[in-house]
């Protein structure tokens, strides 16, 4: 299973990302296994430590999330660097056929039989490239230059058949007396109208975009309210239907593009108006004829969220990100390939829209007569490139002995893995590598404690406010800006209590964040007052839903995974009396089973037609899943076996084991550790924190044998495989003669001790598995070591 993600920040778009873990810090070089005795009864400690996420090992996160126990502890394991390049950790979707998905096609064929073209002119890029780099490149240039001297009247561009032309772009810049100059300086100063300058700038170029595809403007606060309205008047007499300006409640002003219909470009719109047209049916009946109102669509995306490339095609083809169906969300740091779906989008429009995408593709077009929705596959396919390995007792080797004894221990894991299966663990993703990880969140939610809750979502590092303030005592280690302005934003919010100010430090990524702060120094709408200041649970709402579940979805993994240590260290893979197994998926086995008889004709002898399907009214047996404990007899029976068994994840609404593991979920779930809950008592009067529970696998294996590569290299920058892009686009074979010609000149330079060993794995896991978990039982302690980013955390 892979982790949620983010939509794209466009600006002053409505709708924001997710927030997402960061990726690891390297993890320890242990080669221990630190495996409690499988026959030991200890029961974890309530009054343990809660270490900082970002802080440790992998072996202390892993232990922090409830994941201590290994299926084949004894086996040799050995270490590699996880993620080195993107394309080392490729995803492929499994569909409910079981065909593993790929990207095959980019075009799409037109009603004359040729296809459209894949040429790209222009890309608009997801995440902050695109339209938002041109606009980072016009504040780049308002640094470098004064307004005046940065309007060139002619540019030379490329026609496409190569020839230089002029191109006049005077009417672009904008023209404005020296009288309105100093007006417009004396309201606002000269930074801001710098800006304001750029911000036309950039609006004619670019009639078309829309208000929220340009970045707005914070100019100075002016306390006289005369004053105020005299310079609303200078901006809209000045560049007339060009721009829209409010008061903030500090009185400062936001300034922002005026909508195109305000603007004006009625022959702009009216060719947009008539190529959409093209391509759009008329009618139910048009759409039945393509074969149904849903486009079903291949995605390929490249160092990506899901959501970052769905949000943008949602803002480009109106509806938003909702209107987009999908299975699951994907990795960020991967090339992976999945299906998602539109309704009322033509093929040749989403081909269109397909070629300004940055990093990512879209192909494949088929019409549905159904949307695709969450949990609609059977898996993902998973070819992970580990670099830089080391085996256990390769010491004193040679680089051709080691390569023997990484076959050898290889093939020994892949064989006891595919066989015996892994403790189905839920990854460190899903508790995040934040100061406060999200399911002490979730605790606090459960708790009824609010606004710890948000105390918690509003924290932020000392050593990334430092760094914002240069008062680090840390040069060595590095934080990225939005981590910087974050910090900074959050300690302003604690300190002053200022949101507006707060807000213009926080970047728009930050969710959570930024809706807490709005609300919280909002003004009531009913009353006027600013009195939400300690509105806990309205300023919770105003994260988007999914996000907010996230936290209480947490605590549930961190339960499972800590009982599911203590089912394996009790009972290891023996099936005992008690245990639970999913009642749809065992009904043949059962001793009052009779096979279900559909009547075939009524009670006046006409013939019944029992649709399914699609066709079916009726909901599906498994709709909601339900389980049921074992007796003595039918765990000694032989007939149900480790990979039947399910743990619940707590709530009101699911069974406990009939055994010590049932007690056990009252006695961690009591602990300090637990925050002192009852697993029968989960239900909230606000819903969202509201745990009905459900049904997990104990064990998993993967759909299919794993398979398994050694490979050697020098070059850290050669790609060991071939993308789907690459395949697609012809340039496999001329990308690999490339990367060997690289290595090739470089491993003339580096000596024979600099060779070194990757191995590259092909996994299928099923939907709710994560190939993080799998990696760790292949592996062992300490084996998984993340690829380290420039920057920390600094959360």
């Amino acid at each position: 299973m892979t982790d949620t993600s983010h939509t794209p920040d466009r600006s002053t778009s409505d709708e924001r990302p997710q927030k997402r873990a960061r990726i690891e810090e390297p993890t320890s070089e242990s080669a221990t296994t630190g495996l409690s005795n499988p026959a030991s009864t200890t029961v974890p400690t309530s009054d343990a430590p809660t270490p900082v996420a970002n802080n440790g090992s992998d072996f202390e996160k892993e232990a922090r999330a409830g994941i201590t126990e290994y299926v084949c502890p004894d086996r040799l394991g050995f270490t590699g660097t996880l993620k080195r390049r993107y394309t080392d950790f490729l995803v492929n979707e499994i569909g409910l056929d079981g065909e593993v998905l790929h990207l095959r096609n980019l075009g799409v064929e037109k009603r004359d039989g040729k296809k459209t073209e894949e040429k790209v002119e222009k890309k608009d890029s997801v995440n902050g490239e695109g339209k938002d780099v041109e606009m980072k490149d016009a504040a780049t240039d308002v640094k470098k230059a004064p307004p005046a001297e940065s309007a060139e009247t002619t540019t030379e561009v490329k026609t496409e058949n190569g020839e230089e032309k002029k191109e006049d772009t005077a009417a672009q810049a904008p023209q404005i007396s020296d009288e309105d100059l100093k007006t417009l300086q004396g309201f606002f100063g000269e930074e801001a109208v710098f800006h304001i300058l750029k911000l036309v700038q950039a609006m004619r170029k670019h009639p078309t975009w829309k208000a929220r595809d340009f970045t707005a403007i914070t100019a100075p606060s002016i306390d006289d309210k005369e004053r105020r309205t005299l310079a609303h008047q200078a901006l809209r007499r000045i560049f007339p239907n060009m721009m829209e300006s409010s008061t903030e409640a500090d009185n400062s002003f936001r300034i922002k593009a005026a909508p195109p219909a305000i603007r004006g470009n009625k022959k702009q719109k009216a060719a947009g108006r008539e190529r959409n047209q093209e391509f759009r049916p008329k009618g139910p009946l048009a759409w039945q004829e393509l074969g149904g109102e849903y486009l079903h669509f291949t995605l390929y995306k490249e160092n990506k969220d899901t959501m970052e490339v769905v949000g943008y095609l949602g803002s480009v083809t109106g509806g938003g990100s909702k209107s987009y169906g999908f299975a699951g969300t994907k990795d960020r740091r991967a090339c992976t390939v999945q299906r998602v779906s539109v309704k009322r989008q033509t093929a040749e429009r989403m081909a269109h829209v397909g070629t300004r995408l940055f990093n990512a593709a879209i192909g494949d077009f088929e019409y549905k007569q159904h949307d695709i929705g969450l949990g609609d596959l059977m898996g993902n396919e998973f070819v992970i490139t580990l670099r830089d390995c080391h085996f256990e007792k390769e010491e004193g080797m040679d680089f051709q002995q080691r390569l023997q004894l990484a076959q050898q221990v290889l093939a020994q894991a892949v064989k006891d893995f595919s066989e015996k299966g892994f403790i189905n663990y839920y990854g460190l993703q899903r508790f995040g590598s934040f100061s406060n990880s999200t399911d002490a969140i979730g605790v606090k939610l459960l708790q009824g404690d609010l606004k710890g809750a948000v105390e918690d979502l509003l924290a932020y590092s000392p050593i990334a406010l430092a760094a914002a303030e240069n008062t680090t005592s840390t040069p060595e280690v590095l934080v990225s800006q939005d981590d910087k302005a974050r910090a900074k934003g959050l300690h302003i919010w604690k300190t002053t209590q200022n949101g507006t100010e707060a807000l213009c430090s926080i970047p728009r990524k930050f969710t959570a964040e930024r809706n807490i702060i709005q609300h919280l120094s909002s003004r009531n709408g009913r009353s006027g007052k600013h009195d939400r200041l300690h509105d806990w649970q309205g300023a919770l709402m105003t994260i988007p839903r999914n996000l907010r579940l996230m936290y209480v979805h947490a605590y549930q993994s961190l339960v499972w995974n800590v009982v599911a240590g203590k089912r394996w260290q009790l009972f290891g893979d023996k099936v005992v009396e008690g245990d639970l197994v999913l009642v749809n998926e065992h009904k043949d086995k059962q001793a009052d089973a009779k096979p279900a008889q559909q009547d075939t004709v009524d009670q006046d002898g006409e013939i019944i037609i029992n649709p399914s399907g699609a066709d079916s009214s009726l909901a599906a047996d498994d709709a909601f899943e339900r389980a049921r404990p074992l007796s003595k007899e039918e765990a000694e029976s032989g007939k149900y076996n480790i990979f039947d068994i399910v743990l619940p994840q707590p709530g009101f609404d699911v069974e406990y084991p009939r055994n010590a593991i049932g007690e056990f979920y009252k006695e961690f779930m009591g602990s300090e550790r637990g925050g002192g809950l009852d697993p029968m008592n989960l239900r909230r009067t606000w819903r969202d924190v509201s745990l009905s529970g459900g049904y997990r696998k104990f064990l998993a294996r993967p759909l299919k044998p794993i398979g398994f590569e050694v490979k050697t290299y020098r070059d850290e920058e050669v790609e060991l495989v071939v993308t789907d892009l690459q395949r697609i686009k012809g340039g496999s074979e001329k990308k690999g003669e490339e990367a060997k010609e690289k290595g090739t000149e470089k491993e003339t330079k580096m000596e024979e001790g600099e060779e070194k060993i990757a191995v590259t794995l092909s996994l299928q896991l099923a939907s709710s598995q994560y190939a993080t978990m799998a990696l760790r039982e292949l592996m062992k302690e300490g084996g998984v070591k993340a690829f380290k980013p420039e920057f920390m955390g600094g959360r």
